[in-house]
């Protein structure tokens, strides 16, 4: 229901190759630091957005969205629940034209919001286990 096929795709073929990765630190036990690795495998530009602002992977990392001087295509969230949803109208007010909440994280009332705002958005999905399949 919040990661139908058609949508994934299009988010990972044709929104756009910058992905501001919330919650990317330089942590590599961290699911967000290997998910960035296989985005940038495949093209992808991660941009770490976390408090500390560290450089990820090479890519300059920011503390917000709201701080990245330039555009981002998609916003992949890893963080809980609680806060996903506030991410989310960040992305929205960013100009994002999508966003991607990785497993486990569902926020009904945020995907409602984000959709409304005209956005692409995915739920429980991880783009590093759809980006693969579409070879």
């Amino acid at each position: 229901m919040y990661g139908d096929e058609a949508t994934i795709r299009r988010i990972l073929t044709q929104l756009g190759d910058t992905w501001a990765v919330v919650g990317l630190s330089t942590n590599r036990s961290r699911a967000a630091y290997g998910v960035a690795q296989v985005l940038q495998r495949f093209g992808k530009r991660i941009v770490p957005v976390h408090p500390q602002a560290e450089t990820v992977h090479g890519e300059q990392g920011y503390a917000s969205l709201a701080d990245i001087p330039f555009d981002v295509d998609v916003v992949d969230v890893f963080v809980n629940g609680e806060l996903a949803g506030a991410v989310a109208d960040e992305a929205v007010a960013k100009g994002a034209r999508a966003v991607w909440f990785q497993l486990g994280v569902v926020d009904p009332a945020a995907y409602e919001r984000t959709r409304t705002a005209g956005l692409d958005m995915v739920m429980d999905r991880c783009p590093a286990i759809e980006i693969p399949l579409l070879s």
